[in-house]
């Protein structure tokens, strides 16, 4: 069987699968969309990038001062990517949650992500409502 697609694109379909494939494939270039998973750029976060990130992050938990926020910073200086500091802002909204509010959490934790803007995928870097 032929069939004609938009633009004039033929294709046979055959039994083996592979014209479908391949079909998939052109309309998948004729709209610009890779079919492989998104890679975000791999870079190496420097000492001083990093530096900057902890910075921040215990900023946002400074005037905590439980046996948790204790336990936190060890955490922050351990991390040794913005990754592993990212997952450790839940632990920082939680102290400041109990300190304070809710509210004064999130606003602390929404102020961080323009620090890790750029190692991480934009779609992790979701705001707290």
């Amino acid at each position: 069987m032929t069939a004609i697609i938009g633009g004039g694109l033929i294709a046979n379909s055959h039994t083996d699968g592979c014209t479908e494939t391949a079909l998939i494939s052109s309309i998948a270039r004729m709209f610009q969309v890779h079919l492989t998973q998104k890679q975000r750029p791999h870079r190496n976060a420097s000492v001083k990038d990093l530096a900057k990130i902890r910075n921040r992050l215990e900023h946002s938990i400074a005037d905590c001062m439980s046996e948790a926020a204790h336990r936190l910073r060890k955490k922050i200086d351990q991390a040794r990517t913005p990754q592993e500091l990212w997952l450790l802002r839940n632990d920082a909204y939680q102290l400041i949650s109990q300190q304070h509010n809710q509210s004064i959490a999130a606003d602390r934790i929404n102020k961080l992500i323009q620090f890790f803007e750029g190692w991480l995928e934009p779609k992790q870097l979701v705001r707290i409502k």
